[in-house]
């Protein structure tokens, strides 16, 4: 199912997995992102499904580590229904890895063991991620380049709901222009996309960027929480994050105050090889640094 954002993907999924168990039949629903496992009812993740094999990249006879006599193999056999959202993220291995499991616990040698296996996605958006790999090395990667894509009935949603139902103008310019980057319509120099200049505002720097987004920062008592939640600045790199962070923070007028954080070493031996200093200076993805920064009114997000 070939379903660009904002066409009712996940609306129709979850319709074919609640009408496959009103009628007291099984239905897996896996994903290949635990975000979009969420989006689905008893969704999860393949890799914890099908116990889909770590190293995918350089296997290219995985099987699911599923035995006969287990109950995930019981349920396989049982089930009526599968269904892979954001397929076109996984590495084709791991489809195929499920494709020889369920020959073998079903004891079919029809495609997929002889069970309805809905596949969906857009691969407009990210293909699977092959590490220090090239563009050729993700493209191989691909479900198009599997033996299993001859074998696939491949049917379309066009419409965005999403925009449909909004009615709102702009919101279908920017679904269409999207479209038209993905398709590769879209006009570009040397591979680099211009821009409308009706889509948005072009800035030369951060502090220009910042005071567009977050305007009169100073008068902090006259903001919302509202009002912050309605802005975001993106941006590519936790480092770039952390400069705008400290560049906003300097525009509230409240006092500053600077917490720091206690580093030790479990065993004291490591102390010559791991010095407070060093641990001090790691800036840990997930992590806050060292020196944390805050003033009264600034958000912040608690973990």
């Amino acid at each position: 199912m070939d379903a660009p954002g904002g066409t009712g993907k996940t609306f129709l999924i979850n319709l074919l997995l609640s009408k496959v168990r009103s009628a007291n039949r099984i239905a897996i629903a896996v994903a290949s992102s635990g975000i979009a496992a969420t989006l689905l009812q008893g969704g999860r993740t393949a890799h914890s499904a099908f116990k889909l094999p770590l190293n995918l990249n350089k296997n290219d006879a995985a099987i699911c580590n599923i035995t006969k006599q287990s109950p995930m193999a019981e349920l396989l056999r049982d089930c009526k229904l599968i269904v892979w959202d954001e397929c076109t993220m996984s590495h084709k291995h791991g489809l195929e890895a499920l494709d020889r499991s369920l020959k073998d616990l079903r004891s079919n040698n029809k495609i997929m063991g002889g069970l309805t296996v809905v596949l969906a996605g857009d691969f407009r958006q990210t293909l699977p991620v092959i590490p220090q790999g090239t563009h050729a090395d993700q493209i191989q990667a691909c479900l198009k380049l599997s033996y299993l894509w001859t074998q696939i009935k491949l049917l379309s949603l066009r419409i965005n709901m999403r925009v449909h139902l909004s009615g709102n103008p702009d919101h279908s310019m920017f679904s269409e222009l999207l479209m038209c980057i993905g398709n590769g319509t879209f006009q570009n120099i040397n591979g680099k996309i211009i821009i409308p200049p009706n889509l948005c505002h072009l800035v030369n720097d951060i502090e220009t960027l910042c005071d567009r987004v977050y305007p009169d920062l100073h008068n902090i008592h006259l903001k919302s929480s509202a009002w912050f939640r309605d802005r975001a600045i993106l941006a590519p790199k936790n480092e770039q994050v952390d400069q705008i962070n400290i560049f906003l923070l300097t525009k509230f007028s409240s006092i500053e105050r600077t917490y720091k954080s206690i580093n030790t070493v479990i065993d004291r031996e490591d102390i010559v090889r791991y010095p407070i200093e060093v641990l001090n200076s790691l800036t840990v993805p997930g992590i806050p640094q060292h020196e944390l920064k805050l003033k009264v009114g600034a958000p912040i997000i608690l973990l």
